[in-house]
C-alpha cells in the first residue's frame, strides 16, 4: 500500500491524516514520548494496528485523548487520584490505568475490563486526534519488540508499505513511552517508568508500590494490565547485553572481546574507554578486536539519556556489530525509565565485568584489591 509522507507544520496534512484515520486507515503520529501508530477505536480499524506491527494480541493498547472531558467518554474517572493526577501531568507523559467504558472495544484492551489512558502534551498530537474525530489506540510505531521509533525515518524503515500515512513532526522531546500507574488497586502502582518518575507521583499521592515487572521478566502466562510489561521490548537487531560494575571493568571486558562491538555508555566515562574526544562513533583500534563507543548522555541528567536512547540504539544497529553492549544508570529519577527500557531490550541479560573477569582470566585477589 501507498504509504503517505505527511508534516505536522502543514493543517491541510493534518486533516487529511484525520481524513485516513476516520476512514479506519492506520497512520504514525509524533508525540512528545514516541511515534504512535494510531486508529479510531473500531475494532476493523485496531486490527490493522496488531498486523502492521506483528503485536501479540494479549498486549494491550493506549487509548489517546485530546483533553480531560474526553478522557471521561472512555473510562470510569470518578475517583480523586485520577483527577489530582490529570490536574497536575495532563497534558504530558503520563497514562493512567482506569476502569474502562462500553466505549472501548475489547480489542484495545486486550479483554481486560481496564483501559490504559493519556492526553499527550504534544499539540499537533492533539490536534490530530481531535480531526480523527475522537480518541485514538496508539502503540509505538515500530514492529512489535524492536527498538521504538523517535523521528519519523524510523518508522518509515519499519512501516512504509504497511500504513496509510506517517506525520513528521521532527524529533521527540522525552524520548521513551509514557510512565503507566495502574488506579484500580487499593493502591496506585507504577507498571511503567517513563518521564514522570516514582519520585514525581510520591509527592501528589504519598506512598505507591512498583510492580516487579519494571525489573524483573514476566511469564509468559502472566495478564498484563499495561504495554511494555510482558515480551522483549525495545530492542535491536543485534544482540544487546547490558554492562554492570564500575567503568574501569566494564573497559578492561571490552577490550577483550572479538570481533566488531559497539559501547553505549554515558558522557563522563569516555575516559575509561580511552577515547580521545567527546565525538560520537568513534573506532578505537585495539589488539583484541574492535570497539566502536557512542556517548548517549549524562548519566547525572538522565532527560538527556531518555532523549538519546532509542536514537543510539538505532545508530548502533546500523553499524551492525557482532554485539551491542550498554551502560545503564541508577534505577531512582528519570534513570528507571532508560535502566527499564534497556533490560527489556536485552532481555534482562546483564553482565558484571568484575564477576567476569575474574572467572575468565582468572585474576582473582589481585583485581578485587585494586
Amino acid at each position: 500500500m501507498t504509504t503517505y509522507l505527511l508534516s505536522d507544520t502543514s493543517l491541510d496534512d493534518i486533516y487529511f491524516a484525520g481524513s485516513l484515520l476516520k476512514a479506519g486507515e492506520v497512520v504514525a503520529i509524533p508525540t512528545e514520548t514516541v511515534y504512535g501508530l494510531a486508529a479510531v477505536l473500531k475494532t476493523e480499524a485496531v486490527e490493522k494496528i496488531f498486523k502492521a506491527k506483528g503485536r501479540p494480541a494479549d498486549n494491550p493498547l493506549i487509548v489517546h485523548v485530546s483533553n480531560e472531558e474526553e478522557a471521561e467518554l472512555y473510562a470510569h474517572v470518578n475517583s480523586r487520584v485520577a483527577k489530582a493526577l490529570m490536574n497536575r501531568f495532563w497534558p504530558g507523559p503520563l497514562t493512567l490505568v482506569l476502569p474502562k467504558k462500553n466505549t472501548v472495544p475489547d480489542i484495545v484492551t486486550a479483554g481486560l475490563d481496564t483501559v490504559a489512558i493519556r492526553c499527550p502534551s504534544h499539540q499537533r498530537a492533539r490536534e490530530i486526534i481531535r480531526a480523527a474525530g475522537g480518541a485514538l489506540a496508539a502503540p509505538s510505531a515500530n514492529r512489535s519488540g524492536s527498538i521504538s521509533p523517535t523521528t519519523a525515518g524510523h518508522v518509515y524503515d519499519d512501516m512504509n508499505g504497511h500504513i496509510a500515512g506517517i506525520v513528521n513532526g521532527g524529533m521527540c522531546k522525552v524520548g521513551v513511552e509514557s510512565t503507566v500507574i495502574d488506579l484500580t488497586g487499593a493502591r496506585p502502582r507504577l507498571l511503567r517508568p517513563g518521564f514522570v518518575t516514582a519520585e514525581d507521583l510520591r509527592i501528589l499521592l504519598g506512598q505507591i508500590e512498583i510492580d516487579e515487572a519494571v525489573t524483573k521478566p514476566v511469564g509468559a502466562d502472566e495478564a498484563v494490565r499495561a504495554p511494555g510489561m510482558k515480551y522483549k521490548h525495545y530492542a535491536p537487531k543485534t544482540p544487546l547485553t547490558i554492562l554492570a560494575g564500575p567503568p574501569e571493568y566494564a573497559a578492561s571486558f571490552l577490550w577483550a572481546q572479538p570481533g566488531k562491538n559497539v559501547v553505549i555508555c554515558f558522557e563522563l566515562e569516555l575516559l575509561f574507554f580511552e577515547v580521545p574526544s567527546a565525538e560520537e562513533g568513534i573506532i578505537v583500534e585495539k589488539p583484541v578486536g574492535e570497539l566502536i563507543v557512542l556517548n548517549y548522555g549524562k548519566e547525572n541528567e538522565p532527560e538527556t539519556l531518555m532523549r538519546n536512547l532509542y536514537s543510539y540504539l538505532h545508530k548502533a544497529d546500523m553499524l551492525k556489530p557482532d554485539h551491542i553492549y550498554a551502560r545503564i544508570p541508577e534505577t531512582k529519577g528519570g534513570g528507571a525509565a532508560v535502566a527499564n527500557r534497556l533490560l527489556k531490550a536485552a532481555g534482562f541479560e546483564v553482565i558484571d565485568p568484575l564477576d567476569y573477569i575474574c572467572e575468565n582470566i582468572g585474576y582473582g585477589e589481585d583485581i578485587i584489591s585494586l
